[in-house]
């Protein structure tokens, strides 16, 4: 008779319990033991429970291959969330199964014994046919949908209750998902303000209405600054949204602007020509934006420009706008906006340049270059990748709520009448072409900070904090990612020959991603230098570029004047015509401005369960090895993350987005 130490381990979300039977078998390399029952019913298998077994079998049988989990209903229905299950055998010999599965109604699961391992490393029949199965029943869970057209695919569900368990949000992030909202909308007292007013305000300084108890350091600064045209440019740097800025070497034919124009805003430079030769020349072209049709929001027209911007980098150091031009077209109706305007002129057509901002911001970085990027490497993965996989282990931890949330986002937030249809421009169908104008042109290394940067003109600007902790924190990971694929793969020919790595790139290019002529993502892999780069994109994209980008919602767009949501009033078609009531005519209205603040504090704040980049609350990898590689990853985070503090101590408005303490492993929200 053998007697194998059973230990199992449940979830510590709430609800990972269960009063249910459990019953335990092993299959070894040489047979399998008896079927036990794990049990005392109502006292076991507790949220957060270690509990240890005894499973005996009439003899040994070897190394442990496989652990089969059954789970049977006890009087209710009650799930089970395991978290890993370990086996040590009669010699004293220890194997480790990581499950991180629920167990719902009454059913059987096998987990496969931990050591990552390739398709072509799989010596045992068995464990061979189970990751045949397993991928099996993965594929029939996980399919693909065109959700619209023109944009990445996505998983095939109509709403988060159809997505399989193990992907939902723990039964606390729902509540808090839910609940945030509503709080932001009371504490802005929403309800009294949308049903006794729907009208502009009366002066810029009546937006403070909206600033509530929830405060942010940042949003205070823009309050104080965001006229200044210093923090105007600062913002396309550092702000929400530091992706869009690029170094300008030749002024576009569209933008018919003369030395004499620019030369008061130059200082003591010499010339236009000359500091275009010099790379101290920036642009901001929304050209996307044009003929974007706009919403209707409460029976009023919303307005939308497509802006062309031109940004000077000053001896001083400070990037500041010299022109601004509305519309893509140039003529007498759409003139070149100067410093040396009236104030008001000026003023307006900053103002029209970050409400053409908030709309690229949103949709084209945020959601298709983040969220939507992110789904597709999630349900490829899931699709094409074993537990036992060492990239599935890589990568799982970067994936966990990402379906969830993106499809709340799908059915609340850009959905028709969600979000925003009730407050944004761009809603009512403009938010859908922007997405596709923007897939239109997504690549493969727009996706790869280092090769993005480069293609900007943008890798040596200084000041742009984005760009120096971003690729503290790309390298960081890149050297992660190269560590554990040194690891399993010992040749490029280990990587040709990986039918199931293979199979996940391919689902990536061609289906996932269909219809993005210009993308450039790989169908197959030659190399560990090319699985290197992809996976250290993936894992960036799903971690620091999201926090990036989503960390700044609130700071930047909480004080609504400064990246107003939509325009209810044309942009103007000469100089001279701005006033202050066109101003307040033109701004969000009180009802739309409370929805702006709300939504941004819901989606921006930090979460409540947040795991930062590194800290992975669920460990697949079982091996040493693979260990001391994570702990060396999280150890070099924790020098980055020391050398950012250091340099934000020297500033008066710190940049925080990138510290790794700050950066979700994953995108939750």
């Amino acid at each position: 008779m053998a007697r194998y130490r059973v230990t199992v381990a449940t979830g510590a979300s709430e609800y990972s319990g269960t009063n249910n039977y459990v019953y335990l078998a092993l299959i070894g390399e040489r047979g399998r033991s008896r079927r036990t029952l794990l049990d005392n019913p109502g006292l076991d298998f507790c949220r957060g429970a270690v509990d240890d077994y005894e499973v005996l079998s009439d003899e040994e049988i070897g190394s442990i291959q496989l652990v089969q989990l059954e789970k049977q209903r006890f009087w209710i229905e009650d799930n089970w969330f395991c978290l890993y299950v370990t086996v040590t055998c009669p010699q004293g010999r220890v194997f480790h199964f990581p499950c991180h599965r629920w167990l719902i109604g009454n059913t059987t699961l096998s987990i496969p014994e931990g050591t990552a391992r390739k398709v072509t490393d799989e010596a045992s029949e068995i464990l061979h046919s189970q990751r045949v199965m397993e991928l099996q029943e993965r594929q029939a869970l996980y399919r693909w949908m065109q959700w619209k057209p023109g944009i990445p695919k996505c998983i095939s569900v109509r709403n988060e209750e159809e997505l399989p368990q193990d992907v939902r949000f723990h039964n606390e992030k729902q509540s808090d998902f839910k609940n945030s909202l509503q709080y932001a909308l009371i504490e802005l007292s929403l309800k009294k303000l949308v049903t006794k007013f729907s009208t502009s305000w009366t002066d810029l300084d009546h937006f403070r209405a909206i600033f509530w108890r929830v405060k942010s350091p940042v949003a205070e600064y823009v309050m104080k600054h965001w006229k200044e045209d210093w923090f105007f440019g600062y913002q396309f740097l550092n702000g929400a949204n530091p992706t869009l800025i690029r170094r300008c070497s030749q002024i576009p034919r569209k933008l018919p602007i003369t030395e004499k124009m620019v030369a008061p805003s130059l200082e003591d430079s010499t010339s236009l020509r000359q500091e275009l030769q010099n790379g101290k020349i920036f642009i901001l072209d929304y050209d996307i934006l044009d003929g974007i049709p706009t919403n209707i929001i409460q029976g009023q027209k919303q307005y939308l420009a497509a802006p062309v911007c031109l940004l000077h980098l000053t001896p001083s150091g400070h990037l500041k706008p010299i022109a601004i031009q509305l519309n893509q077209a140039p003529g007498k109706n759409n003139p070149i906006f100067l410093p040396s305007d009236p104030e008001l002129d000026w003023l307006l057509a900053k103002i029209w340049v970050r409400t053409a901002e908030f709309q690229m911001y949103q949709i084209a970085s945020h959601l298709l270059h983040t969220h939507l990027v992110a789904e597709v490497l999630c349900v490829a993965t899931l699709r094409h990748l074993p537990t036992q996989h060492p990239i599935f282990k890589l990568l799982i931890p970067h994936m966990r709520y990402t379906l969830e949330i993106n499809t709340r986002a799908r059915g609340e937030l850009i959905a028709e009448n969600g979000i925003f249809d009730q407050a944004v421009s761009t809603g009512g169908g403009g938010l859908l072409l922007v997405a596709q104008r923007e897939y239109q042109r997504l690549t493969y290394k727009s996706l790869c900070l280092p090769d993005d940067l480069k293609n900007r003109g943008t890798e040596n600007l200084k000041g742009y904090f984005y760009m120096t902790d971003g690729l503290r924190v790309w390298g960081t990971i890149q050297r992660y990612v190269q560590g554990i694929v040194e690891l399993y793969y010992d040749s490029d020919q280990d990587v040709t020959s990986d039918t199931e790595l293979q199979a996940w790139i391919k689902d990536i290019a061609e289906e996932g991603f269909t219809e993005a002529p210009n993308i450039g993502i790989p169908s197959s892999f030659q190399s560990k230098m090319e699985l290197c780069k992809f996976l250290t994109m993936g894992i960036f994209t799903c971690s620091a570029q999201h926090s990036s980008l989503n960390g700044g919602q609130f700071d930047w767009c909480a004080w609504v004047p400064n990246t107003p949501c939509s325009m209810r009033q044309p942009p103007p078609t000469s100089k001279g015509e701005a006033t202050m009531k066109l101003i307040m005519e033109s701004l969000p209205d009180i009802r739309q401005s409370c929805i702006q603040m709300a939504i941004t504090w819901h989606l921006g704040r930090k979460q409540p369960d947040m795991v930062p980049l590194g800290q992975n609350v669920d460990e697949y990898f079982t091996e040493e090895k693979a260990k001391r590689l994570i702990r060396k990853f999280q150890m070099e985070l924790e020098a980055t993350e020391l050398e950012i503090e250091e340099r934000n101590s020297a500033l008066e408005l710190k940049y925080e987005y990138l510290k790794p303490g700050n950066i979700e492993n994953s995108i939750t929200i």
